[in-house]
């Protein structure tokens, strides 16, 4: 008998995957869906290109959460015990890279060290050359993080439940979160394709924004009709931190920084 179905097995690294999506269920993130028109910065971006600036939007985009979060740090804190947050002043930002991974392409996690301390053009740089960056095996699993093949082996071997509690344990200790995977997530879902619309994200950062495509549509600019570009975002904040209004006011400026252009 002639079989229907094909068996893939894919990298490792989708174990993790997996096991992250399954601790999000248990963060109490609110989720905003914002749309930022970002006409004028996408402009001025491609004006700085010409003139062979080392520049890019996304680079641009990381810049301008990392110095609203670094102003703001309550709003990426992590929880520590029943009654404590704990806040940091440098704004570590988790990405994703996507590389070739046993013959598959997968999105690898890069964090951006201090990004509220960085410019455009160094963060623009370093997401450049962590594209670069060689993957000796799957125990390279984030990018810039130095190989933990060991480590990763034992972690992939263990069972399930065994996995998702040393998740647990991670998430529990907020220096340990902060030094592994970074208190912020950009997932930028429209580099890699066109989605015309909000996506909507699990994670276990404090903070995550997903961003979908640039889409253009007619909009009012200084009183008067015209094609405007609009930046569909979903923002995910972790409400055991931070409170609604507060969080409202912050990403309320981050709106703003990014429609003005800021630093362009």
């Amino acid at each position: 008998m002639k079989r229907d179905y094909a068996i893939h097995t894919h990298p490792k690294s989708r174990i993790a995957t997996v096991d992250v999506g399954r601790i999000s269920m248990s963060k109490h993130h609110v989720i905003g869906l914002i749309e930022i028109d970002v006409t004028d910065a996408r402009k001025r971006i491609a004006l700085l290109k010409k003139k062979h600036e080392n520049i890019s939007f996304t680079a641009w985009l990381i810049k301008c959460v990392g110095d609203i979060a670094g102003e703001h740090p309550l709003v990426h804190g992590a929880r520590k015990g029943k009654r404590k947050i704990i806040t940091f002043g440098d704004v570590d930002i988790s990405i994703a890279v996507e590389r070739e991974i046993g013959g598959e392409k997968v999105p690898v996690p890069y964090v951006v060290r201090g990004a509220n301390g960085k410019s455009v053009s160094d963060i623009h740089r370093e997401i450049l050359a962590a594209k670069e960056q060689p993957i000796r095996d799957e125990g390279d699993y984030v990018l810039g993080g130095g190989p933990r093949k060991l480590a990763m082996s034992l972690y992939y071997a263990l069972p399930g439940f065994m996995r998702r509690s040393i998740w647990r344990i991670v998430l529990s200790r907020p220096a340990l979160v902060k030094k592994m995977m970074g208190t912020v997530m950009i997932t930028s879902v429209g580099m890699v394709g066109r989605v015309n619309g909000w996506i909507v994200p699990k994670s276990i950062h404090p903070l995550c924004f997903a961003i979908s495509s640039v889409n253009k549509k007619p909009g009012v600019k200084n009183g008067r009709v015209s094609v405007r570009e609009y930046l569909p975002v979903t923002v995910l904040v972790d409400h055991d931190v931070i409170d609604g209004a507060p969080a409202v006011r912050i990403m309320g400026k981050l709106a703003d920084a990014l429609e003005k252009g800021y630093l362009l």
